[in-house]
């Protein structure tokens, strides 16, 4: 089942020759829909429909990002190691076709705002700065979410293996995920793939998995 379309409120709607009607979530005493709307708020999930006609979501979105040029190292639970990197989400405004867009936007540029002048990193996703590929593909079987390090290359201030970066990739896209799946009514199965790897990282093979996100939206 293709998850193209989540079911979110209807903010407003365009009116013949312009402008837009106001959905009934904002008509006083309209309890119901403003409840669910609240609820989706708070799983931090909100969307827009621009005249247009085209559906921009703004979601969180995680990422493996790089510690270095900090003094802080970051205890990451889910590895189960204390790494100068972590995994973060941040908000971004989406289109297309979900949940292919998330698993295509875990690679995206990011640039850590600082208030010191010393911190100069200019790139902190470490899929951007070691050269892995990510994408997702829906197929008839679930959601196929490919790693791809026939180009992973990690430069000397990165100081992590493949394998950690990997572990730290899958982690992310675990909990981008997760984070989709709150609004969906069924279940979602992903099978993730490490490709490219030559001899010399047929050790990372194993890091590939097929597991379920089960979905947290009501069916009302």
């Amino acid at each position: 089942m293709r998850h193209d379309k989540p079911g979110f409120p209807r903010l407003a709607s365009a009116e013949p020759g312009g402008g837009f009607r106001l959905a009934k979530a904002a008509v006083p005493g309209y309890q119901k829909p403003m409840k669910r709307w609240l609820a989706i708020l708070a799983a931090g999930w909100v969307c827009t429909f621009p005249a247009a006609g085209t559906t921009i979501m703004v979601v969180p979105v995680f990422e493996p990002l790089s510690l270095h040029g900090t003094d802080g190292d970051e205890a990451i639970s889910d590895t189960g190691e204390a790494l100068q990197a972590c995994v973060m989400s941040r908000p971004m405004a989406m289109t297309g076709a979900f949940p292919e867009v998330l698993v295509d936007a875990i690679r995206s540029p990011h640039q850590i705002p600082t208030n010191n002048p010393n911190y100069q990193v200019k790139e902190a996703n470490l899929l951007l700065i070691c050269g892995i590929g990510i994408s997702g593909e829906m197929t008839p079987e679930g959601l196929v979410v490919r790693l791809d390090v026939a180009k992973l290359a990690i430069p000397p201030e990165v100081d992590l293996t493949a394998r950690q970066i990997l572990k730290l990739a899958i982690v992310a896209v675990r909990k981008t995920l997760d984070e989709y799946q709150k609004a969906q009514t069924q279940a979602i199965a992903v099978s993730l793939v490490i490709e490219g790897a030559d001899e010399t990282r047929a050790n990372l093979l194993d890091l590939g998995a097929r597991f379920e996100v089960p979905g947290g939206g009501s069916r009302d």
